[in-house]
């Protein structure tokens, strides 16, 4: 069986390097030119030239070196260096115009000029607003927070501006935001534009740290994700700390860092770590402040890098570190939140998949629901080489988990998914075969248009009862395999939401192989090889499984997941592999669900206020504008906090209880209180159903394929 990678998002973090200027080329903006200009270096035009051969021969999606490329890279261009558009004017973005569709070209030509001035002109920017925004702040009093204005917090699409003064209005607009921010916080005037300095003074700190590896690297990933979100380049010094194992390197809390849009934001919660644990952090949060211990000061780390802020969030096992967080689900406006973490060793056994059993009332009769959960798709694949007994193995662990709820007599069997990101495709096809006799899991078709049907070739069922398969939107890659063969066999109910999309297959190439003699490193390429597909012959790509049941959500399906990517790959279809279902589901089933939980969306107090609770969320994070008057900022900020509460109270997810502090000194919780899990009470309800229904003879039927 051939080995895939098949994470969900890898994480890039920029570095640096210097090096002897290469010739001046013949492409630059004439008046951007300073001594303090930062310029190509020889390594990267190899390295332009070897990374444009590869992606274009190699990449899965062969994409012609044309104008209609061209725009997109220049778009991109742009986009990675000022996505907010607050620092290029008008007159900037109308002078690169001509260049538009000549990016492709300077590929071919190894050309890097055009792209480096560009960049330059953006430094020249940033210093004017830099020197704008120190001299706002030495003034006695800056903002006027009983001025009725207001500010959209959505500058994607806003138009570039047309002047210096312009500019200067608007980020006098978001100081003052943020400084209103911080006084509704409890934070003195003086205290305010003290931080505030600081937080600026890092920023001018952090750029005048970018050196031509970031820069080169930023031009050659405006191609690379122009092919689609995970293929990229990365230069050399990305590349080593991507290779390094990041679980251990951010052991302190558990968590995946990267910058952007000058915050550090959360890429991935490790499972077993701290944040995993403690459900406090999640997936695209933000990281405002960090403190040591019960006491330490909060210090702002926006702005920084993130090998700075790992400095401070990293720490000895068993100490405290505080953390200020803006949620990914925050409304505008919503001050950041505080959470005690006690950084600790990510545990494996955290990792692997546990169990528990929920009772459902239906009929005046209790039905036994065993519950279990898979936060990833593991596998020691050395132990497996060695042929250890008891080597760590998802497959192995489900089993004895199936086994001892067996034992328990429980009527039924969820599995979930829930946040899965994915990880060992081997294990995705073995834990399949728990529960289908024998047969294909997943086809891959590869670049050149092969296609490997991989399946599970093992007779043994550890299960044959009525199950459930539970996801969500970040249920991506190996869930997604294991979710859409239970559904395509028709072997359990998939309930929940409509998940990542992610189906496809990267590798990762090292430049230097291609040139062995080069004296420099010249980085690597991780680049989309092949594309998953069902049993059925439809894509996990783009569209992910959709659930036959599918439950309440706070998000849009355009929000996150692989179709919020401009660049992903399309959906398509290949031929159906040769597979027998089974009995367990059929059409007439999952509409008779359907209308036993439609009347329970009717009747039911609990799921009526978790859609209106979501239905409101919804709309409130519609809107981007906040006021900057503190009297309505207070308002908007109860709203908001009432809206966050009530989620809250739902129980989204199942989390625990979290506890939130306000800077002083604080002790562990004692005692911490399983929240209600909605989501998993609706799953076992719908389970039970399956089992009711299933008794009816008429409903049985076995297809074949």
């Amino acid at each position: 069986m051939k080995k895939y990678l098949i994470t969900l998002i890898p994480v890039v973090l920029l570095g640096w390097q210097s090096g002897p200027d290469q010739e001046k080329r013949t492409f630059s903006l004439a008046d951007s030119s300073s001594k303090e200009d930062i310029k190509p270096i020889a390594s990267q035009y190899k390295a332009e030239e070897l990374t444009t051969r590869i992606l274009s021969n190699y990449h899965y999606r062969k994409t012609k070196l044309d104008d209609s490329l061209s725009a997109i890279m220049f778009n991109n261009f742009i986009d990675g260096i000022d996505h907010g558009r607050l620092y290029y004017l008008a007159s900037d973005i109308s002078d690169f115009e001509k260049y538009k569709f000549s990016f492709d070209d300077y590929l071919i030509k190894k050309e890097l000029d055009v792209p480096f001035d560009m960049y330059n002109v953006f430094r020249k920017r940033y210093k004017e607003r830099s020197e704008y925004i120190q001299a706002l702040l030495k003034e006695e009093k800056p903002f006027d927070f009983s001025a009725d204005e207001s500010i959209n917090t959505d500058r994607e699409k806003a138009p570039w501006a047309k002047s210096s003064d312009e500019l200067n209005d608007t980020w006098r607009k978001y100081l003052k935001s943020e400084a209103l921010d911080l006084k509704l916080s409890g934070k003195a005037d003086s205290s305010i534009t003290s931080t505030l300095r600081d937080r600026y003074k890092n920023r001018d700190r952090a750029l005048a740290r970018i050196r031509t590896e970031q820069v080169f690297q930023m031009f050659m990933n405006s191609y690379a994700e122009a092919l689609d979100p995970h293929t990229s380049y990365l230069a050399p010094t990305a590349a080593d700390r991507f290779k390094q194992d990041m679980s251990q390197s951010l052991e302190g809390i558990g968590a995946l860092l990267q910058e952007e849009d000058n915050y550090i934001k959360i890429k991935e919660v490790i499972p077993g770590g701290p944040a995993f644990k403690g459900k406090q952090l999640r997936k695209e949060d933000k990281i405002t402040g960090v403190a040591q211990g019960d006491e330490g000061k909060i210090v702002d780390i926006v702005g920084w890098f993130v090998d700075d802020a790992v400095k401070l969030i990293k720490g000895p096992k068993g100490t405290v570190v505080r953390l200020q967080i803006i949620s990914a689900d925050a409304l505008p406006g919503t001050p950041p939140k505080e959470y005690r973490l006690v950084r600790e060793k990510i545990k494996i056994e955290e990792q692997r998949a546990k169990k528990e059993i929920v009772s459902i009332n239906s009929g005046k009769k209790d039905y036994k629901i065993g519950v279990i959960d898979i936060p990833l798709f593991y596998r020691d694949f050395e132990g497996a080489q060695q042929r250890e007994k008891e080597f760590s193995s998802t497959t192995r662990d489900v089993q004895k988990l199936i086994t001892e709820l067996q034992t328990e007599n429980v009527d039924g069997i969820v599995i979930d998914l829930r946040n899965n990101g994915g990880g060992s495709l081997t294990e995705a096809i073995s834990l399949t075969g728990l529960f289908i006799n024998r047969g294909p899991v997943v086809q891959v078709k590869e670049s050149q248009g092969e296609i490997d049907v991989q399946s599970d070739n093992d007779p043994m069922i550890a299960y044959n009862g009525p199950m459930a398969v539970m996801v969500n939107r970040f249920s991506a890659s190996a869930s997604e395999i294991f979710a859409a063969a239970i559904q395509d066999y028709k072997r359990g109910i998939i309930v929940g939401e409509q998940t990542y999309g992610k189906g496809t297959v990267q590798t990762l190439i090292n430049l230097n192989q291609y040139d062995p003699k080069y004296p420099e490193p010249l980085g690597e390429a991780k680049l989309t090889v092949a594309k998953f597909y069902r049993i059925n012959g439809s894509s996990t790509q783009l569209k992910g499984v959709m659930p036959d049941l599918e439950l309440p959500t706070a998000f849009k399906t355009n929000e996150y997941g692989e179709g919020s990517q401009a660049s992903a790959l399309p959906w398509d279809q290949i031929a159906s592999s040769r597979y027998e279902v089974t009995s367990n589901v059929n059409d007439k089933i999952v509409s008779q669900l359907k209308d036993k939980y439609g009347q329970r969306l009717k009747s039911d107090e609990e799921l009526k206020t978790l859609v209106k609770t979501l239905d409101e969320f919804k709309k409130a994070r519609e809107n981007k504008i906040v006021s900057l008057q503190e009297t309505k900022r207070k308002v908007e900020r109860e709203e908001a906090e009432k809206k966050r509460a009530a989620m809250k109270q739902l129980g989204e997810e199942g989390d625990e209880d979290e506890e939130e502090l306000d800077g002083k000194a604080a002790e562990a919780p004692k005692e911490v209180k399983k929240k209600k899990d909605i989501y998993l009470k609706e799953t076992g309800r719908m389970l039970v159903d399956l089992i009711q229904i299933s008794k009816e003879p008429s409903l049985a039927g076995t297809k074949k394929k």
